[in-house]
């Protein structure tokens, strides 16, 4: 796996447990951390997006 590949799958995962944590208990760990659409939240929320994006191409990468 290429560095920029992981880096992509970190950045889903975090994504996805603090979705799970919406979802479940209604807690935004973000926003709790960073503050409500603070700079730093806003930031990390375009990371999780480009990542989930260029995950898509995982779809497609049959080795």
């Amino acid at each position: 796996m290429k560095v920029l590949d992981i880096i992509a799958l970190i950045l889903v995962i975090i994504g996805a447990i603090n979705w799970g944590l919406i979802g479940i208990f209604n807690f935004n760990l973000v926003d709790t951390i960073f503050g409500a659409m603070s700079v730093i939240s806003r930031i990390i929320y375009a990371l999780v997006g480009i990542a989930g994006l260029y995950s898509i191409k995982f779809l497609f990468n049959r080795r």
